[in-house]
């Protein structure tokens, strides 16, 4: 009997009362976790109400993935279990992200179909930390405009909005995070976009000390507003009244300048500027811009059709 008067528990009624396995017992009473209370005169260890009590106590403990150092801690009263609760808490919540990111990046292996080294790739690409995703587009960005004097507003606009991957990222998020990569990776994207740049470093010069920031954006916006209105209409690109808007968008302009603002235009498509957009876009959780690609495409087409 115990000082309350129960009766005593040889090890296989302790089992049998908790569920536990004998060995299981043997093994926490060894370590010091859950004691033996007495022993009998055959040496057979015996146990009382509270080495139940304490035996549930650590099952918990064990249940929620406390380390038995830790069990014994708690145990010994070094450590509460609230301290450790709240440490378990943090480490559960960082290896759900962390599975959360694994799923996401499944599900972009399932649709890509990599390889195993660009599947390696991807992993590595979606694991990287928000700085070091942001050192990614800065050296794109300085490659693109180191050395020119173009538009800072251009520039900026490159930079203001950097990829922002969420702790627990869609598969959406991480494929469009992987194809960016890829893209500010690729040394024809960035070409492309170097010489977008130059054309507005040399436009910038062309305009003299009367230049100003984001004089950039004036002619894009005039295309929109007049093409954009012209293709609701259904005009054509090779009619008269697409030759009018033409006129009204290149005013004055010779030949030569005509084909050099074609020669802006296509490469201009040919960047692949918006997708990088878009794909920022979905990276930080936005709704992507409408796309002007097929207003400038159509300016194109009406551009050649006019010099034809």
């Amino acid at each position: 009997m115990d000082d309350d008067g129960h009766p005593l528990l040889t090890i296989g009624q302790l089992s049998r009362r908790t569920g536990l396995a004998v060995r299981t017992i043997r093994y926490w009473s060894d370590i010091g976790a859950v004691p033996p209370a007495g022993r009998t005169t055959g040496g057979y260890r015996l146990y009382d109400a509270a080495s139940v009590a304490r035996l549930e106590l650590v099952r918990t403990l064990r249940e929620l993935g406390l380390g038995l150092d830790e069990v014994r801690r708690v145990l010994q009263q070094e450590i509460t279990v609230a301290d450790v609760a709240a440490a378990h808490v943090a480490a559960l919540d960082a290896q759900i992200r962390s599975l959360r990111l694994s799923r996401a990046v499944l599900s972009t292996v399932a649709k890509r179909h990599p390889g195993t080294e660009e599947m390696a790739l991807m992993n590595k690409l979606a694991r990287l930390s928000a700085q070091e995703r942001r050192k990614i587009i800065e050296e794109f960005v300085t490659e693109v405009f180191s050395g020119l004097d173009a538009d800072p507003q251009l520039r900026q606009k490159l930079m203001t909005t950097p990829p922002e991957l969420p702790d627990e990222p869609t598969p959406e998020q991480v494929d469009a995070w992987v194809e960016l990569a890829e893209l500010v990776s690729d040394p024809g994207f960035r070409q492309r976009m170097r010489r977008m740049a130059e054309y507005n470093a040399e436009s910038r010069a062309q305009s003299g000390p009367a230049r100003d920031t984001g004089a950039y954006m004036r002619f894009p916006k005039k295309v929109s507003m007049l093409v954009g209105e012209a293709r609701e209409r259904g005009v054509a690109p090779d009619s008269a009244e697409a030759a009018e808007v033409v006129d009204q968008l290149l005013a004055g302009a010779d030949a030569a300048r005509r084909a050099y603002v074609l020669e802006r235009l296509e490469a201009g498509i040919d960047s692949q500027s918006e997708r990088y957009h878009r794909l920022l876009a979905v990276i930080n959780g936005q709704e992507p811009r409408p796309s002007h690609v097929p207003d400038f495409e159509w300016l194109i087409a009406a551009i050649r059709a006019r010099q034809g």
